[in-house]
């Protein structure tokens, strides 16, 4: 059986009369200038990310996407439409639905479904919004860029996931967040440069939420998300155990690293860097973790805004989590509610789970106009699809064709409303805008060409838009 490169070499390195210690020795000096390099190298990669110099001149630096997991319903939430009002319990047009892709009502009645709750106009630019959203509506409606006419390519859940998050139905690519950080590099070196917070609510079916969809697929792994818990410590084993010093636990680490830098020398593989780089991080948020989620520091009137104490597990408490994040320095901070799949009791459900983010996301929003941050920081709101104009029982079905996101921050537009779905909200009909076009507007405010932004993967140029044409949307640009 033929041996692996590296046995091969300390059997060479053993009958030639040489130790381990001395190739260590020899390693650590005789090579240390191209190691050092090497480092160097990589460190400077996660530090500035590889679009040097920016393609633009960059609107932001960070995003925050708030992520309703499950499929929120635009036509309850955002996008009211009064003939579906006047069609209520009537049979869904056949030349809408004809040859159209549904999911569980197919071949079922169609039949209409008025929106549940009623819709008003909100602040000075008039945005029509659900009365479920009233401290969205009250309080931030002149600052919402609002999209209408979204449209995806999955119609179930884990497929519309993966391609909301990577721009492809394919796992196993990167998230766009691992895009950001390889592209952009972290700004922070005690905090991962990309996190993840899931919460759960009491309405509709919890939606799972696998971590493929924060992996950083086929670029390096020190690029792909982390996933914050939400109640008690973010990360398990933060504190050191008894008896325990940061001395004695710093001359561990830098043990550790010394023998990974003879190996990273040895064999040139890069993932040696990536577990250099997490040994380091880990140590670093022994101190950085405990401060961050710390929130004594935190004025009483923000904790009123938000409505928690921080760490209880809320949307809310996530969201006040996600702000401290973003002043440290987070590239990006990715917040799932995974209560919106409401095939059943729509009215009652939509309103509950939109009751357990509103809030939040408001004093979200509210905090960081307040602080000025909003400037470099784009807020991202919406679900993976909507949901059907049809009725399924009490609930509604899954629907690509249509539904509604909407941005505030970094460059984008303030009480805009852009784009249109049909009368009865089915097709997005003006203005359509797909997944990658979001994508890559969101790039190009961040400061990247979406299509110069590439790396190479099975012989490809890979990107995260995609092979098919995407544009960015200039129309929701200031």
């Amino acid at each position: 059986m033929r041996l692996p490169p590296s046995i091969a070499r300390r059997t060479f390195l053993r009958s030639s009369g040489l130790s381990v210690g001395s190739m260590a020795l020899a390693s650590m000096l005789g090579e240390r200038s191209g190691r050092a390099a090497t480092n160097d190298a990589v460190s400077a990669e996660i530090d500035r990310g590889v679009v040097q110099p920016l393609h633009f001149p960059a609107r932001a630096k960070r995003v925050i996407w708030l992520y309703m997991a499950g499929g929120m319903s635009h036509l309850d939430t955002f996008d009211h439409k009064q003939k579906l009002v006047d069609m209520h319990g009537q049979p869904m047009p056949e030349s809408i639905t004809n040859g159209q892709q549904i999911a569980q009502l197919q071949g079922s009645k169609l039949v209409c479904m008025a929106p549940q709750h009623p819709f008003q106009r909100w602040g000075d630019s008039g945005q029509e919004i659900s009365t479920i959203w009233p401290e969205l509506g009250s309080r931030c409606a002149d600052d919402l860029c609002i999209v209408r006419s979204m449209h995806t390519e999955a119609i179930n859940h884990d497929p519309a996931h993966t391609f909301m998050n990577t721009g492809s139905m394919i796992a196993g690519r990167p998230a766009m967040g691992s895009w950001l950080l390889y592209g952009l590099g972290a700004e922070t070196r005690n905090l991962p440069g990309f996190v993840v917070m899931v919460s759960t609510g009491n309405y509709g079916q919890k939606q799972p939420i696998a971590a493929r969809q924060w992996h950083s697929g086929f670029l390096p792994s020190r690029f792909q998300g982390v996933e914050f818990r939400s109640v008690g410590d973010p990360v398990l084993y933060v504190h050191s155990p008894a008896g325990v010093t940061d001395a004695r636990q710093r001359d561990v680490v830098d043990a550790v690293k010394e023998l990974n830098q003879i190996q990273a020398a040895t064999t040139g593989d890069s993932e040696v860097a990536t577990r250099i780089a997490q040994y380091e991080m880990a140590f670093r948020m022994q101190t950085s973790v405990p401060e961050l989620v710390d929130v004594s520091d935190e004025p009483q009137s923000i904790l009123d805004l938000y409505g928690t104490r921080g760490g209880d597990g809320t949307f809310g408490s996530n969201c006040l989590l996600a702000r401290r994040l973003a002043e440290r320095g987070v590239r990006f901070i990715q917040l799932y509610h995974r209560d919106w799949d409401h095939h059943g009791a729509v009215k009652d459900h939509v309103a509950g789970s939109a009751a357990e983010v509103d809030r939040g996301a408001a004093a979200l929003l509210t905090d960081l106009k307040q602080r000025g941050m909003l400037d470099d920081t784009i807020v991202v709101f919406g679900s993976e699809f909507g949901r059907t104009p049809m009725a399924q029982g009490d609930g509604r079905d899954h629907h690509l064709a249509g539904f509604t996101m909407w941005m505030v921050g970094g460059g984008f537009r303030s009480g805009l409303s852009y784009g249109a779905t049909d009368e009865l909200g089915y097709h997005a009909v003006e203005n359509r805008v797909s997944v990658h076009d979001l994508h890559a507007t969101l790039l190009h405010q961040l400061g990247i060409d979406h299509m110069r932004f590439t790396t190479k993967f099975q012989g490809l140029d890979a990107k995260l838009t995609g092979v098919e044409p995407a544009r960015v949307v200039t129309e929701l640009l200031s």
